[in-house]
């Protein structure tokens, strides 16, 4: 299910999980809906004014939202790391945040001892 983007932050902020495979052969990008729309929706073009920057990515994570392989393109973004542009719905600095909270939760979940997490569960 897509989320629209003011979610897409909370969403993608939870410990990766694998998307559903795809039942298509080849790679992820060649189904992505960006592949038929222009890219500097997606890129920044220098010195943009603050405007037009959140209105160009506003309009880059409404084709996201009903791109069918959103979430193998953030994750590949949030794994390369991919430094710029709008990449499965989230800007660059909303992926930093997104690799920032799963930092967080690795360390968490590493001071936490085994027993504890079996309690936790059960």
């Amino acid at each position: 299910m897509l989320h629209p983007p003011h979610q897409s932050l909370q969403v993608a902020a939870v410990p990766s999980q694998r998307a559903p495979a795809r039942e298509q052969a080849g790679p992820w990008h060649t189904e992505a809906v960006c592949r038929r729309d222009e890219a500097g929706l997606f890129f920044a073009p220098s010195k943009e004014p603050t405007a037009a920057r959140l209105a160009r990515e506003e309009a880059a994570k409404r084709v996201c939202a009903r791109c069918p392989v959103m979430i193998e393109c953030r994750e590949h973004a949030l794994l390369q790391p991919e430094p710029y542009g709008v990449w499965g719905g989230l800007t660059a600095a909303e992926r930093r945040v997104v690799l920032a909270r799963r930092r967080r939760r690795e360390i968490e979940l590493k001071a936490v001892s085994p027993a504890d997490r079996i309690a936790a569960a059960g």
